[in-house]
């Protein structure tokens, strides 16, 4: 597989150096992103980067996670306003473990070819660093004016801009970003740092340092930042970022995002975050525009990602939970979700709460609907609806006005769904 190539059919590359694609038909390269571990999970925006190692990988190239213990501690200039979060070794070392375990799905780490995945924290280096060596082995190799002309700190700097100066750490940002593509260099040979085009600035400082410091020739590849068609921010919610962590957002969240997305969206996402071939994703667009309405495109990309993040059961599972809605599903589909994704299918319903002493007793059904909820205005519109077959509890239809709840009809040891008519849902919770 041509690395650039593939990259290119697939809208990820922005900017690239000259001379990048000759190296990589000329040996094995080895190449690192750059991923922040202020988070004991990855979301979404990170999964472009990640992406790019993978396509690395499978184009027979050797791939390098960096986790930026160091530098995630002291900002970014790139168009961010606001410095980082300083973090203990301890929480950095737990963030780490669990962004390799999340990043174990898409790259391989433990074989022993060539081309096995490796993680690495600058931290480990750049711990030992003192001041005075920094300035005088790596300030010395860059000027202020290169430093200057950077669109990053140009924007940070512009007074029009809103945002509060930049400090003497931010400043100094891309010269430890240089200092670790310098690092991996000369230490594992690696000759290319891929990130999104926000970075170009500082990874291309990384690539003047190893050249003027090492006299060797690196590269840069910066993909496209990753909008939605409407211009707002990818990966967001209502609730925040789509993480892959199952505890943060759940595999049925998770699939729903991918599922929900507009068709043009859809179009750039399958090619962006899957590893469908092009002939294949050429045909799903062609077929998805002869029928938009069957959302076939949206339906294969919330598929594939689901899989390769959590699993094919997880998978399942969330389209099972999200046919209940259109009237798929059943009692037991129900019983299988656990609280999160049983809560997510019915986020926004109409609530009731009934004490569980009084369920445990047994509760009459339409005094269930009418009295103690207000599922139905009165006994005698709920008595109808039973008898002509529209009332059903757990998707299973009541039979008649003389049936009993009770504690068995919980979901979850909690929870008894009430489905008036086709579409109108109710969630009655007992504690």
């Amino acid at each position: 597989m041509n690395f650039v190539e593939e990259l290119t059919w697939r809208g990820m590359i922005h900017d690239m150096m000259p001379g990048l694609e000759e190296q990589l038909k000329k040996e094995v390269t080895s190449a690192y992103v750059g991923i922040d571990p202020t988070a004991d999970s990855l979301h979404i925006g990170h999964l472009v980067g990640v992406m790019m190692l993978k396509h690395f990988q499978l184009a027979n190239h050797k791939p390098i996670v960096l986790v930026g213990g160091a530098t995630g501690m002291i900002g970014d200039p790139s168009g961010k306003s606001q410095e980082r979060n300083l973090l203990d070794e301890s929480t950095l070392r737990h963030n780490q473990e669990c962004l390799k375990i999340q990043i174990s799905k898409f790259l391989d780490f433990d074989s022993k070819t060539e081309n096995c995945a490796e993680m690495v924290n600058n931290y480990d280096w750049m711990k030992e660093f003192t001041f005075l060596n920094f300035i005088r082995d790596i300030g010395k190799h860059i000027t202020v004016n290169y430093m200057m002309a950077k669109d990053s700190v140009k924007k940070r700097l512009d007074p029009d801009s809103g945002a509060a100066g930049m400090s003497f750490t931010e400043f100094t940002y891309q010269l430890v970003q240089g200092t670790d593509f310098l690092h991996l260099y000369e230490t594992r040979n690696c000759k290319l740092q891929m990130g999104g085009s926000d970075q170009w600035g500082n990874i291309t400082t990384g690539t003047e340092l190893i050249r003027r410091k090492a006299g060797g020739e690196a590269y840069a590849l910066t993909c496209p930042l990753i909008k939605k068609a409407d211009g707002t921010k990818f990966g967001k919610t209502e609730s925040g970022n789509v993480w892959l962590d199952p505890q943060r957002t759940s595999p049925y969240q998770f699939y729903q995002f991918w599922l929900n997305t507009s068709d043009a969206d859809a179009e750039r996402y399958i090619k962006i975050f899957t590893i469908l071939p092009q002939q294949t994703v050429n045909q799903l667009i062609d077929e998805h525009k002869q029928a938009p309405h069957l959302r076939q495109l949206q339906k294969v990309l919330a598929k594939e990602v689901t899989c390769m993040v959590h699993s094919v059961e997880d998978y399942n599972l969330a389209v099972e939970a999200s046919e209940i809605l259109f009237g798929k599903g059943t009692e037991d589909t129900l019983r299988k979700l656990d609280e999160a994704t049983f809560l997510s299918v019915f986020e926004g319903v109409p609530q009731f709460k009934i004490s569980m002493p009084e369920l445990i007793a047994g509760i009459n059904i339409i005094d269930l609907l009418a009295d103690k909820t207000a599922i139905f205005p009165s006994k005698g519109e709920a008595r109808r609806t039973i008898v002509g077959g529209g009332v059903a509890v757990n998707k299973v239809k009541v039979e008649g006005p003389e049936e009993i709840a009770d504690s068995a009809k919980l979901i979850g040891g909690k929870y008894i769904l009430v489905q008036k008519g086709k579409k109108n849902y109710f969630l009655i919770i007992a504690d």
